[in-house]
């Protein structure tokens, strides 16, 4: 084989191997709708195969498409350590991210300054299972079309000013896990069929104006390991249902404003870290506590609830941090676990609470 053949041969090859131009230009244009003028990560975004060093990309070994883009301020990354600094970076997020076909996950998190709308066409990207946009400044909706991402596992947009419903294509997530709308300024209610999300562990809607009351379908999560509603303006009852579920180890709907009676399946659940706290709780402390109950966290601080604090609770397997503080509970307080390793501000702010580690009676 002659040497021209020998070069041309190699030079096809390496042609073959580079990503397709047309997912360098959409890379190119994505960079340019952004600027980072710190760290300098977008300097090795040169050259012919995008592929190749070119910071915060990964192709598919096969096709040679774009497979993943991973760029987080918040990195332990070399780059950063180097800099002694975080990162920061402005601009928005622009549509040509959308001509990636094959793109599999997208991550723009903790960059701070990244502002503008997530773009309606990423709920076109067939193969996309990871979003994640946490700790920017986007703004604008969740692109109502997203529920089209049937294999999306991951969605996190945390930490942004999002606006506006959850959109209720949303439920149609059908391959979801991980769900992080933490810190935002979405409103409306939840989605009643909010249960159609089969796959979710864990579900953080935290930190914003969320109304209406909680959906009972969310029981119907068998996976479901955390649900964090707090900080909303949610109201109504707590579905008794939730008291039910399998593995929900954490239930937080603490700074709301729920009202109704604690139902006495949440006792006797799987749950651990138990915060109802400042909303408007009326009734009994339910007197159902046994070798089921265990928990690291029961904060019902903050309510309207009435009567003595039932004495089953001595009968649980493990309470560690207790606050019934704010309410208006009477009576003596039991002796014996886990009332003796608790401070009097635990339950502080009642009616006519006393013996240790109050006032006696």
């Amino acid at each position: 084989m002659s040497l021209r053949v020998i070069f041309v041969t190699s030079l096809l090859l390496g042609l073959a191997a580079a990503c397709p131009p047309s997912d360098r230009a959409a890379l190119l244009s994505f960079r340019a709708a952004l600027h980072e003028p710190y760290l300098g990560i977008f300097n090795s975004w040169t050259g012919a195969d995008c592929c190749r060093n070119w910071y915060g990309v990964s192709c598919d070994p096969e096709s040679r498409r774009v497979a993943d883009i991973n760029l987080r301020g918040e990195s332990e990354d070399p780059i950063f350590q180097r800099a002694k600094r975080t990162g920061y970076m402005t601009g928005t997020i622009s549509s040509a991210i959308c001509r990636l076909e094959r793109l599999s996950s997208l991550t723009v998190a903790d960059w701070k300054g990244i502002s503008g709308e997530i773009p309606a066409c990423l709920a076109s990207l067939p193969y996309l299972r990871i979003l994640d946009l946490i700790g920017n400044r986007l703004s604008g909706e969740i692109p109502a079309d997203i529920g089209r991402l049937k294999r999306l596992t991951v969605l996190n947009v945390a930490d942004n000013m999002i606006t506006g419903r959850i959109p209720s294509s949303l439920t149609g997530l059908s391959s979801l896990m991980h769900l992080d709308l933490r810190n935002n300024r979405i409103s409306g209610p939840l989605p009643q069929d909010f249960g159609m999300l089969r796959m979710l562990s864990r579900a953080l809607l935290s930190g914003n104006q969320i109304t209406g009351s909680i959906p009972a379908s969310i029981s119907q999560i068998y996976r479901l390991a955390d649900l964090d509603l707090s900080s909303n303006r949610l109201s109504g009852q707590i579905p008794p249902s939730l008291g039910k579920m399998p593995v929900l180890a954490t239930l937080n709907l603490d700074f709301n404003q729920i009202s109704g009676a604690i139902p006495a399946s949440l006792i006797n659940s799987a749950v651990s870290n138990l915060n109802l706290s400042r909303n408007s709780i009326q009734g009994t402390i339910p007197d159902v506590f046994g070798p089921r109950s265990y928990f690291t966290v029961l904060d019902l601080s903050y309510n309207n609830l009435r009567g003595p604090i039932p004495k089953s609770i001595s009968a649980a397997t493990y309470i560690g941090h207790m606050d019934l503080s704010h309410n208006h509970l009477c009576g003596r307080i039991p002796a014996g676990s886990p009332f003796d390793h608790l401070e009097a501000s635990s339950f502080g702010y009642n009616d006519c609470l006393c013996g240790k580690p109050l006032k006696a009676c």
